[in-house]
């Protein structure tokens, strides 16, 4: 017997909605699921595979976690914390994951004129955090940065190596694509707040404009006009947003949001509720950027 196709649960609203609720709480306070310290600022991660989730699953577990107020960002699927020797202990709720799966249709496809064409389609996957469960050990947390006067190595060496063209001067960030520059102020005109050091707010906005560097035709080219029309723009503030986020994950760096940022939350909000794929674009192009960006690492090594 076949499912109904309209009883399957839509995926990309349920993560829509995770995210949406999660900004509305935090809002008033210019938070987002990923401005967060400790373990769980990481990239979450999988305890079968051992590797970081990508996209739009590193948001939805992020979103999950500050709900619930987990504090590592270990996850697997209910088989396999078994398999890890771990229990789920009983009414611990799952969270949201997606993951895509390719097939063949007979149909032919319009650009090769081939007779089958291949489809992904989006699946879902329900994981748990290993603050749900029994018997895990908890691996000995990264320490992130946290002297104010101090630079960070790791993310000093990761933006060199880009070959981004970063001058210094000012009062304003931001990249301006005419010239292919980002423009940051003096670092020491970075001030630091309850969560954050000036170091860290100093790096994470340097890591949203080189998400924005990202974007130009010659790298990335993203555009969004087409799909997005006035929206673009926020949309494009979004994947520098979450790029930069996903980069602090990786370097070790708290993630500080910009004040700016504020002024687009709204704006944020009415495209995600508008389209609840638009957070898998965002998401699927901030991982883009940061892949971009960890290629040019390897180059630069691969030259040296």
């Amino acid at each position: 017997m076949k499912r109904n196709p309209q009883k399957r649960p839509d995926i990309y609203s349920q993560i829509t909605n995770t995210i949406v609720e999660a900004i509305e709480q935090g809002a008033g306070e210019w938070q987002m699921p990923w401005h967060r310290s400790g373990e769980g600022l990481n990239r979450p991660i999988n305890i079968h595979s051992g590797k970081a989730y990508r996209g739009i699953n590193i948001l939805s577990l992020w979103a999950s976690a500050q709900a619930r107020e987990f504090t590592t960002g270990s996850w697997g699927t209910y088989r396999q914390w078994q398999e890890k020797g771990c229990q789920v202990r009983k009414g611990e709720k799952s969270s949201l994951i997606v993951f895509y799966k390719e097939f063949e249709v007979e149909e032919p496809d319009p650009n090769t004129g081939d007779e089958t064409s291949k489809r992904r389609v989006a699946r879902a996957s329900w994981v748990f955090n290993a603050d749900q469960v029994d018997g895990y050990e908890r691996p000995e947390p990264v320490e992130p940065v946290s002297d104010p006067v101090q630079r960070s190595q790791a993310a000093e060496r990761f933006v060199t190596r880009t070959g981004a063209v970063i001058r210094h001067g000012g009062d304003q960030a931001f990249y301006r694509p005419s010239d292919d520059v980002i423009q940051l102020p003096e670092p020491e005109r970075f001030l630091g707040s309850e969560t954050s050091t000036p170091t860290e707010s100093y790096y994470s906005t340097l890591l949203h404009e080189l998400t924005h560097w990202t974007g130009h035709a010659k790298r990335c080219d993203r555009q969004f006009g087409e799909r997005f029309g006035d929206d673009a723009y926020a949309v494009e503030e979004l994947v520098a947003e979450l790029g930069a986020s996903f980069l602090c994950a990786d370097l070790g760096i708290n993630l500080d949001p910009r004040p700016d940022h504020a002024a687009y939350i709204d704006h944020w909000l009415r495209v995600l509720k508008a389209d609840s794929k638009a957070i898998f674009t965002a998401a699927a192009q901030a991982a883009k950027a940061s892949d971009y960006l960890a290629g040019l690492q390897e180059r630069s090594e691969a030259a040296a």
